[in-house]
């Protein structure tokens, strides 16, 4: 396969990147390079190519040669297109018609052309669009960072940047033309591009990235780095609070030194450690980074942090891992304050090299601390909650120790090999799709959690056994979101389903013709929006004392989900009856609480699926573990409970009928289909 890659923005080259040197020269140049790295080590990968802009002048003449060799298999050519030099990323659209011409050219003069064009922010994505009008070759994209969430971010502000909307509609563009979409995160699939007109959930794939984090677990002190951050401290053996990002406004780095010089406690607890991007002369760099600046300086001298707050001019790439080891070494943590981070490489490395997280509660450090349990997220609007957040885990060794011991995992969570794996199976699919199933005969729907993954052993009989089901559609049926359970199906390899019922039974998809993407089922959303008082119901729930919400991600526009325990339960379901409200009540595995439309269930769901395949009763089959089942096995006649149950499910009066299965997980699965075959071939 030969893999295509369009990146526009920044200063890109093959080594020594020069991280900060513009506004837009920052983390999705690390995750192309990354990227394009693992990808090469699969040997089905003949060729890759990083396609950018040629240009001259400053910031320097590596950027104005024609061709880099980054390894074996991939290459990185630049080609021209109508300013000779260096554009910013505000600028970029104005070169998107003459790029895609040079690009055009450049294909036309190779032996074959690209399978598949990846396209790394909007403006390449545009491109990528006139190549495929032109040449017929499909993209996939990666957005990294969106406009819609920077106008979010900046508000009324946002009105002064008249770039936005030009910016937004190509963004909007992109994700109605392109193939597939691939998020980093939970929070970019589902809430960021939740906000575009185009977002078609079905069509994007969190896959996270990876990254080298070998380097930073054993990193060490350099006395050269300690001696540059030394310099600007009265106390330098005090714990350090790191912060380490490109100055522009929506890192938000002054709310940081604000949090700092507002919280006389944090002061005397630790120093603050500025690392932004690298300059020489303020007045030389691009207006948002002098400016951002220019910021940081004045409220350090407002606050009067002299002697309290170090901010080097210079760093080398190489200088990274010594800077975590400087933070750790004094006992310190790795603050991420952005507006939003899309999703946070630097988080991994400081993960990795020993030092706790406060994080922004927006984007992907959501999904890494969740994962992880390294650190604590904060609204990065609140400076007092990143002091308080900061102070907390200072002063807790015990908590400082659980995080440490957290982002230990992150190397084994966020790995490169794992990520171009998945990449590259699924544009594998989109170039030669599985034939779809057009008319079965018997449908099963099983569970995700403990019940078709859990076991590695049984999943693998279970894909065997699966691929020798010619008349079987296979679907899922479970609590997670639609990109929650995709990316652990994938993870763990599973049969890809043609069906996808999601977020306990609130939301259906059904596999596309393609055999990768997924379209969301709306004549089901239309029938359980009947009848839904979303806020109300988070009204009439409000302040019940042992209802506590699950994250922001596991809320969902049909379902709203807490924790609590069988009690917390009966108090909701009076306090709705109380309302008036209709509503469905799901409790499993003791703690987990779901509400959701009356007509929403893992049940009625596949009731609906059936009737859509035209399937008579006795065709279904279904299969489960806890709580959250039961809807779904007792509305079934083919129900089938495998071993490793929970809350009781083989006991439970409305599931007298079902086939407890002796084996656990996927085994338990097959031999519950094996034994209403019987059954069923007994009947007849």
């Amino acid at each position: 396969m030969f893999i295509l890659h369009v990146a526009l923005q920044g200063c890109l080259r093959g080594r020594d990147v020069v991280y900060g040197l513009t506004a837009d020269t920052g983390g999705h140049i690390r995750y192309l390079l990354d990227l394009v790295a693992a990808s090469a080590q699969d040997s089905g990968i003949a060729r890759i190519v990083v396609a950018t802009r040629l240009f001259s002048g400053a910031p320097g003449p590596d950027y104005a040669v024609p061709e880099e060799c980054l390894g074996d298999k991939a290459t990185l050519v630049r080609l021209s297109s109508a300013s000779p030099g260096y554009r910013t990323k505000e600028e970029m659209h104005a070169e998107v018609a003459s790029f895609a011409e040079s690009l055009i050219a450049w294909i036309a003069a190779q032996g074959r052309a690209p399978d598949l064009i990846h396209a790394h922010y909007a403006d390449a994505a545009a491109v990528a669009e006139i190549v495929e009008d032109r040449l017929g070759i499909p993209f996939v994209f990666t957005a990294h960072s969106l406009g819609r969430v920077k106008a979010s971010m900046l508000g009324e502000v946002a009105a002064g940047h008249p770039d936005l909307a030009g910016r937004i509609a190509t963004e909007e563009r992109a994700l109605a033309r392109a193939t597939l979409v691939i998020a980093s995160s939970r929070d970019e699939a589902e809430v960021q591009y939740a906000g575009y007109g185009a977002y078609d959930p079905g069509r994007v794939r969190v896959l996270p990235p990876g990254s080298d984090l070998a380097r930073f677990a054993d990193s060490r002190p350099d006395p050269r780095v300690d001696a540059t951050i030394a310099r600007f401290l009265h106390d330098p053996g005090k714990p350090v609070l790191l912060a380490l990002a490109r100055p522009v406004a929506r890192k938000n780095l002054a709310a940081l030194v604000r949090a700092y010089g507002e919280s006389a406690r944090l002061q005397a607890r630790a120093n603050l450690v500025l690392i932004a991007g690298t300059r020489q002369d303020i007045d030389a760099l691009d207006g948002e980074m002098a400016d951002t600046l220019r910021d940081l300086l004045v409220l350090i001298d407002r606050y009067d942090l002299y002697g309290r707050v170090a901010y080097p001019k210079t760093h080398r790439p190489e200088d990274v891992p010594a800077l975590y080891a400087h933070a750790r070494a004094r006992g310190g943590l790795f603050v991420n304050p952005a507006l939003n981070e899309p999703f946070g490489l630097t988080l991994l490395e400081a993960s990795a090299a020993g030092l706790p997280l406060v994080a922004t509660d927006s984007g992907g450090p959501n999904d890494i601390v969740e994962t992880c349990g390294n650190g604590i997220l904060v609204d990065p609007r609140r400076p007092e909650a990143i002091a308080a957040a900061a102070l907390r885990i200072l002063d807790d060794p015990a908590f400082h120790a659980r995080c440490v011991a957290g982002g230990a995992r992150a190397a084994a969570a966020y790995d490169w090999d794992r990520h171009a794996a998945r990449y590259h199976a699924l544009l594998r699919a989109l170039r030669a799709p599985a034939p779809s199933l057009r008319a079965p005969r018997q449908l099963l729907i099983c569970d995700i959690d403990n019940t078709l993954v859990g076991c590695e052993a049984a999943l693998g009989i279970f894909r065997r056994w699966r691929s020798r089901q010619a008349s079987l559609a296979f679907g899922v049926a479970t609590g997670r979101s639609f990109h929650s359970a995709m990316a652990v199906l994938e993870q763990q390899d599973s049969p890809r389903p043609q069906v996808m019922i999601t977020s306990v039974g609130s939301e259906i998809y059904h596999l596309d013709q393609n055999g990768v993407t997924y379209t969301a089922d709306a004549a089901w959303r239309e029938a359980v929006c009947a009848g839904w008082e979303r806020e109300a119901v988070l009204a009439a729930l409000a302040g019940l004392a042992d209802l506590v919400p699950q994250g922001p991600l596991e809320q969902r526009t049909f379902k709203l989900s807490y924790f609590g325990d069988a009690a917390a339960a009966a108090q909701v379901r009076a306090r709705l009856a109380q309302a008036g409200l209709r509503a469905s009540v799901i409790h499993s595995h003791g703690r987990y609480l779901d509400v959701l439309p009356e007509r929403a269930s893992k049940g009625t769901a596949v009731d609906h699926v059936r009737a859509l395949y035209g399937l008579p009763e006795r065709a279904v089959f279904v299969a489960g573990d806890s709580g959250n089942d039961i809807e779904m096995l007792r509305a079934r006649a083919q129900a089938i409970i495998v071993a490793n149950y929970s809350d009781g499910l083989a006991g439970h009066a409305a599931l007298q009928h079902s086939y407890v299965a002796r084996a656990s997980h996927a085994r338990g699965i097959i031999e519950g289909v094996g034994h209403f075959r019987r059954m069923l071939a007994h009947a007849h």
